[in-house]
């Protein structure tokens, strides 16, 4: 078999799908990004990662590449079928075949924040340390564990998985099934969500966020609860694990807050006589997700 001489990462997310290809050495080479299109159903998601890898391609004279796909949720060890995806059409598809079947390449298939937790532990904020755990606060919540330079899946390919942790069993619906997960409280989409159940007004993230900074009441409690929420899920994720760093990704990554109030919401129930965690921002930005699938590939 001929050495690959670049890799390439295509992560996959409910509103864009964004590619990368590399050299070995880690340089960038080409860097491009469509819409997902998501109502299109599933073979015409393939059909857009399809479109976008061979730009990649054509973008690399078509040499020999290693290719690696980060998306949401993971593949069923007993299925092979793609599980706990929030673009729920994927579910119970057969993603990774349809995939090889539309690239004509081998490829491996990882969950987005595993993918985002590997570039950071490698190559950004959590470099040099043994346990990171990274996670993305986006539009959903996700979670992924690197030992000692390699991502964790776990048998049931269930590690990280923090944002389906439940933390109010009385709290709203997930897609899941369950009431009350980290993901309905500290994503983005949970936020505007439960913002909206209690004022009865729909307002995107980054405007709760803003109207908390301008002292607007009702962004100041949602944002208040925010913190609560997040202070709470850290604490039981460091009960738990342990890890040696937490790196934040995702749009809601960008809240400077998160880094004071945040971490002292976290201090103030964490399991032990002080927090000694460092819980800090990504360093690779929007980048991470698409070079952690660039590193992950076969």
């Amino acid at each position: 078999m001929t050495a690959a001489s670049y890799r390439i990462g295509i992560d996959l997310g409910g509103t864009k799908i964004e590619g990368v290809a590399l050299d070995m050495e880690g340089r960038e080479i080409e860097r491009r990004r469509i819409a997902t299109e998501a109502e299109g159903g599933p073979q015409h998601i393939v059909q857009r990662i399809a479109q976008l890898y061979a730009g990649l391609v054509y973008a690399i004279d078509d040499v020999p590449h290693t290719l690696g796909v980060g998306t949401p949720g993971a593949v069923s060890v007993r299925t092979s079928l793609l599980k706990n995806s929030n673009t729920v059409c994927l579910n119970g598809q057969p993603l990774a075949q349809m995939l090889e079947a539309a690239l004509q390449h081998p490829l491996r298939l990882e969950n987005d924040a595993n993918c985002f937790a590997l570039a950071e532990a490698l190559i950004g904020a959590g470099r040099g340390h043994d346990c990171v755990f990274g996670v993305i606060m986006g539009t959903g919540c996700g979670g992924g564990i690197v030992l000692q330079g390699q991502v964790r899946t776990g048998p049931q390919s269930l590690a990280g998985e923090w944002g389906h942790m439940v933390i109010d069993p009385a709290g709203s619906p997930c897609y899941c099934g369950a009431r009350g997960c980290v993901e309905t409280f500290i994503s983005g989409g949970g936020l505007e969500q439960r913002f909206a159940a209690q004022y009865g007004e729909p307002l995107p993230a980054d405007a709760i966020h803003q109207g908390a900074l301008a002292g607007e009441a009702r962004c100041v409690a949602a944002m208040d609860e925010f913190y609560a929420r997040f202070g709470q899920a850290a604490a039981n994720l460091i009960a738990v694990l342990d890890p040696d760093i937490i790196v934040l990704g995702g749009g809601l990554s960008n809240i400077d807050a998160l880094y004071k109030r945040g971490v002292e919401e976290v201090a103030a129930r964490v399991f032990s006589d002080e927090l000694t965690t460092p819980i800090l921002k990504n360093e690779l930005g929007d980048s991470a997700g698409v070079i952690g699938a660039a590193l992950v590939g076969i």
